[in-house]
């Protein structure tokens, strides 16, 4: 099965939780220009779900400790790593470096044709932004 039926556009959507979903959605938003599409609250404040769009992309949050089997699924789990499309590296990097988030590799020339940069958020979740941009 590939999908819901009737749906257009991307079909991957990677999913993290965090200890502190509301500071990541604020770090995501202000610093790597993501755009807050939903986002659902649920017992004492606690993110229940949350999507971010990026381009024609995605990436769905929440808080960790709320339970069910996605959380429990994913307790003791590591960080991830997120790759996003971006069309200006250079200044895409700029705008993360103005707001203080941790850069792990400048922006970079890559053998392959792509222009790279990687940043660590602040639960440790590894994100590049690259021009790279796989065919499917």
């Amino acid at each position: 099965m590939s999908g819901t039926k009737g749906t257009q556009g991307p079909s991957l959507f990677p999913t993290l939780l965090y200890a502190d979903a509301k500071a990541a959605i604020e770090q995501l938003t202000s610093a790597f220009g993501f755009t807050a599409a939903a986002v659902h609250e649920g017992d004492g404040g606690m993110v229940a779900h949350a999507e971010l769009t990026f381009g024609n992309g995605a990436v769905m949050l929440g808080s960790k400790g709320r339970g069910g089997p996605f959380d429990q699924a994913m307790k003791g789990s590591g960080t991830a790593g997120v790759y996003v499309v971006v069309d200006d590296v250079d200044a895409h990097h700029r705008r993360a470096v103005e707001h203080g988030v941790e850069i792990l590799m400048p922006p970079t020339d890559q053998d392959y044709g792509s222009r790279d940069y990687m940043a660590r958020d602040a639960e440790g979740n590894v994100w590049s932004f690259g021009t790279y941009a796989p065919e499917i």
